[in-house]
């Protein structure tokens, strides 16, 4: 017995159908990580953007506060594109941006006085480009159109064609018992439009 239907067993009443266990899910697991990318997306870029100065002194690269901040909103950006519909779209656009903090942490590398901070930041933004790129093309194989495109333009709406269908009814039997006059008309003649019911209805009024 599920959750919901626990919840719902005070309004329920006696012999209503319950849900005694959910199916399997329609999303699979590149489904369920594009959008758990979503939510770190949303996380490291609100650290960006406002925590920029902590971040640019931990990593050895003052004075870059600004291309930091740049980097959050995108990664917002990324973020809630990777949870919405479009989570395709997200998580590609995190694998690009994967690609940028790759460039800026390698300049930071030659010219950071924190050389060991910025190495371990840019080994964990390879690890995430790794499972980025993996979790973009399942989703990519996974929302691929599979199969040609069929074309219905030569369909005429009719089992066996036009031609074939046209007079069909024509051929159609009525069944007798369809045929037959109503036995309640034959009890209850009618006059013009007045049954001898509503006669007796009209006098009494």
């Amino acid at each position: 017995m599920t959750l919901m239907t626990k919840m719902t067993r005070p309004a329920r009443h006696e012999g209503d159908p319950e849900i005694l266990e959910t199916g399997p899910s329609s999303r699979n697991w590149a489904d369920s990580t594009g959008k758990g990318l979503g939510w770190f997306s949303l996380a490291l870029g609100a650290a960006e953007l406002f925590g920029a100065k902590k971040l640019t002194k931990t990593l050895g690269v003052e004075g870059h506060e600004t291309l930091v901040r740049a980097f959050g909103v995108r990664e917002i950006v990324a973020g809630v594109t990777s949870l919405s519909a479009d989570e395709k779209v997200g998580v590609q656009s995190r694998v690009a941006g994967d690609l940028l903090d790759i460039a800026a942490l390698g300049v930071a590398l030659a010219t950071s006085r924190k050389k060991g901070n910025v190495a371990m930041a840019l080994a964990f933004v390879v690890g995430a480009t790794v499972l980025d790129a993996v979790t973009a093309a399942a989703l990519q194989r996974r929302h691929a159109r599979k199969g040609p495109t069929r074309d219905y333009s030569d369909r005429s709406g009719w089992p066996n064609g036009r031609e074939k269908s046209a007079g069909a009814a024509a051929d159609f039997s009525m069944p007798k018992d369809m045929a037959q006059e109503p036995q309640a008309a034959k009890a209850s003649p009618t006059d013009g439009s007045t049954s001898p019911a509503s006669r007796q209805l009209e006098a009494i009024a």
